[in-house]
């Protein structure tokens, strides 16, 4: 049964796992994301539990956790997007493709700069280069303080010059 107390409890292990992740501490973030599982299993948690794992290079074990996050809240995006990053990183554009344009079409998604710059990476990876643009351009537009986006913006560009 879910209580106030727990969901409550629940929170404090997430802050405390996430501040444990920005200091590089992943085995210890890892332990208090589950411990605010067992309480209350959100979305967040398990997107956030599942890019703890992908710190430490286990890209399975990520995926699995972000997949959980969508069972639990279908709109939220942020487990869409970090799907097909992962997928990226093991080397497979065109699934990354489909999960980053489900993460646009998420309802609940503050970051679609975010999808939009792995867009790019996927498209760069196939040889796409100007789809590439424009999913940079876009992030740019979004967020024209983003360094990296300009950074594979312009590389991009001068390759094509």
């Amino acid at each position: 049964m879910v209580t106030e107390s727990s969901i409550s409890k629940a929170k404090e292990f997430l802050e405390i796992a996430y501040r444990l992740q920005m200091q590089g501490k992943y085995e210890e973030a890892i332990k208090n994301y589950n411990l605010s599982i067992q309480l209350h299993p959100t979305a967040e948690a398990h997107t956030f539990l599942g890019w703890a794992y992908s710190f430490l290079g286990d890209y399975e074990k990520a995926i699995e956790e972000c997949r959980k996050a969508i069972e639990i809240d279908p709109e939220y995006g942020n487990p869409y997007n970090d799907i097909g990053s992962y997928l990226i990183e093991l080397g497979n554009p065109d699934e990354a493709i489909t999960w980053l344009e489900l993460a646009l079409k998420a309802g609940r998604y503050d970051s679609v700069h975010y999808a939009h710059l792995n867009l790019g990476r996927a498209y760069e990876l196939k040889g796409l280069w100007f789809e590439a643009l424009e999913e940079y351009k876009k992030v740019i537009e979004i967020k024209p303080d983003y360094e990296l986006a300009k950074k594979l913006y312009y590389a991009l560009q001068g390759k094509l010059n």
